[in-house]
C-alpha cells in the first residue's frame, strides 16, 4: 500500500459499537467520522468471505433473483477512477445493465489480471437485487428509515464527494480506505459541476492520489485537515452529513453495504443553495451584504428559530417553529414566488 503520511497525517477516531449506539443525533461525538471495528464481523456474508471470493459470491447467489444492476465499466487505463473525460463533455466510463451474478463472476474471473477493466455497481438497494439479505445480515446500530444498499466492484477510486444524510458504511469483502475532509474544506476541494455529476452528488476535481497543486493550489490547505480510515471485512465507518469522503477499494472483489439515514426531513438544502446562486449571488455588493443580514437572522444565527417569536402564533406562519403546516406554507410561498419570476 502507498505511503500516505505526506497527505493524510491523522487516522479517524475509533469507537466501539456500544458507545456509538448511545449517541443521539445532537451529540458532538457524531460531528466527525468514526471507525467501528468489527461491527459486522458476524454477518454471514463476512464469514463466507473468509473462505474466499467464490464463497462470498455463492452466499449472495442464494438471495439473487436475477435483477439487472447499473454497472459502470471503464477501460484499464482509468485505474479505477470513475470520472469525467478529459474534455469534461462526458465520462471516462460506460454504463450497462448487468445481472448481479454476471458482474460478480466476471470480477472473480478477472482477479489478478493486470489489464482488467474497472467495474463498479453502486448504490443498489438490497431489497431489489438481494431480497432477504438485510434480514440475514442485520445492522446492529440504529439507522432509522435506512434501507441497505450494496456496492460491488474491483479496485476503484471514487472521487471525494459528500452525502446529505448521515451514513454508516460496512466493508463486507475486500479492503477499503476512506479519506475524509470536513465541510469547512469545501472551498479548497475545487467542486465540479453541480448539475452534471458522476453519480448524483458533486465531486472534487482533485485526484487525491496525485494532486496537481499547480492546477489546484488551495488543495494544499485541505491536506492537513484530512483524516483516513483503513477498513477490513466486518469494519464500518460513520460518515456525518456533508463530510467529503474519497473511497478507494483495493482487492479484486470488493463489497460494501451502506445505510443512509437522518436525511433532511422538509426540503433540499442543496436546492436552496442553487436557487440562492440565482437570486442573491450576482447582486451588487451592497445588496448582497444586506441580504446576508437577512440570511443570518432568519437562517444561520443561533436565534433564527425564534426570529418570529415577537408575533402572535397565528401571525407567525413562515416564521413559526417547525411543523408540517409551516413546511406547506413555505413551499406554497416559494412556488408562488417562482411562478411570478
Amino acid at each position: 500500500m502507498k505511503d500516505w503520511t505526506w497527505r493524510v497525517p491523522t487516522q479517524a477516531t475509533e469507537i466501539d459499537t456500544f458507545a456509538f449506539a448511545q449517541f443521539g443525533k445532537a451529540d458532538a461525538a457524531l460531528s466527525s467520522p468514526l471507525v467501528i471495528r468489527g461491527l459486522a464481523s458476524a454477518w454471514p456474508l463476512v464469514v463466507a468471505g473468509r473462505d474466499g471470493d467464490g464463497a462470498a459470491a455463492h452466499y449472495l447467489s442464494t438471495f439473487d433473483r436475477g435483477i439487472l444492476v447499473k454497472t459502470m465499466i471503464g477501460p484499464p487505463e482509468i485505474n479505477g477512477r470513475f470520472f469525467y473525460d478529459d474534455a469534461m463533455r462526458g465520462y471516462n466510463f460506460a454504463v450497462e445493465q448487468v445481472p448481479l451474478k454476471t458482474l460478480i463472476d466476471q470480477l472473480i474471473d478477472l482477479s489478478g489480471a493486470t489489464d482488467a477493466p474497472s467495474l463498479y455497481a453502486g448504490s443498489t438497494p438490497t431489497a431489489d437485487c438481494l431480497p432477504g439479505f438485510a434480514d440475514a445480515n442485520v445492522m446492529p446500530l440504529p439507522t432509522p428509515g435506512a434501507s441497505p444498499r450494496i456496492w460491488i466492484g474491483n479496485a476503484t477510486h471514487i472521487a471525494p464527494h459528500y452525502d446529505v444524510s448521515d451514513n454508516i458504511a460496512v466493508v463486507a469483502l475486500g479492503r477499503r480506505r476512506f479519506t475524509f475532509f470536513p465541510p469547512s474544506q469545501t472551498p479548497n476541494l475545487y467542486v465540479g459541476p453541480l448539475d452534471i455529476t458522476i453519480a448524483g452528488q458533486p465531486v472534487s476535481m482533485v485526484d487525491i492520489r496525485q494532486p496537481d497543486l499547480a492546477r489546484f493550489p488551495r488543495y494544499a490547505d485541505a491536506m492537513p485537515a484530512a483524516t483516513y480510515a483503513d477498513l477490513e471485512p466486518g469494519d464500518a465507518v460513520f460518515v456525518p452529513s456533508l463530510w467529503w469522503h474519497c473511497v478507494e477499494a483495493y482487492a479484486s472483489v470488493n463489497i460494501l453495504v451502506n445505510y443512509w439515514y437522518n436525511a433532511p426531513a422538509q426540503s433540499s438544502p442543496f436546492a436552496a443553495l442553487v436557487h440562492a446562486m440565482l437570486a442573491v449571488r450576482d447582486l451588487p455588493d451592497t445588496e448582497r451584504d444586506a441580504w446576508r443580514v437577512w440570511f443570518d437572522h432568519f437562517v444561520f444565527s443561533a436565534g433564527a428559530t425564534a426570529a418570529g417569536s415577537h408575533l402572535p402564533s397565528h401571525a407567525q406562519r413562515l416564521l413559526g417553529p417547525p411543523s408540517a403546516e409551516r413546511a406547506d406554507a413555505i413551499r406554497g410561498f416559494v412556488l408562488n414566488a417562482l411562478a411570478r419570476k
